[in-house]
């Protein structure tokens, strides 16, 4: 029964999303092995923040979201390497409100999560370390962790 309550709630989801997207953001459920849609699994991209050492990137995300979703969050992940203080080496999102143990909340939306996720990006938090390389370069030589982004962002140019 969860799993109806949980594919539900993504349909509504997408309907909100294609009303209501934020510039620049994309995200859609990936298809199925049968042609249809797979709403568990949405492949997204996030673009960098104007202004940011992150502009001109468009970094690919995978959302993974479980039966028990919205009482669970989903698991966000970047491409393992993936260079930010408060991503996983394998590329998983380390962010307070997608840990049901802080401050998940069954009605933060899929736009919300995003905006979330593009906020970090630009905003780490030195105080939720997920990968040592990004950490020690952002707390102690900004310079060369905004190279480093810039050159990341390189790697992920938006479509033409």
């Amino acid at each position: 029964m969860s799993g109806g309550v949980a594919k539900t709630r993504l349909t509504e989801e997408r309907k909100a999303w294609r009303k209501d997207k934020p510039f620049g953001f994309h995200a859609r459920p990936e298809q199925a092995a049968d042609g249809g849609v797979n709403l568990m699994v949405w492949k997204c991209h996030i673009p960098g923040r104007p202004g940011s050492d992150w502009e001109g990137g468009f970094f690919p995300m995978t959302m993974h979201f479980s039966e028990d979703y919205p009482s669970k969050p989903p698991k966000c992940k970047f491409p393992a390497a993936f260079f930010h203080p408060n991503i996983y080496p394998s590329g998983t999102v380390c962010l307070s409100i997608l840990n049901e143990e802080e401050g998940w909340r069954p009605s933060i939306t899929v736009k919300q999560i995003m905006l979330g996720i593009q906020e970090l990006l630009g905003d780490p938090n030195p105080s939720s370390p997920a990968q040592s390389d990004a950490f020690l370069l952002f707390t102690q030589n900004r310079t060369e962790y905004s190279r480093r982004v810039r050159a990341q962002a390189l790697i992920y140019p938006p479509p033409s």
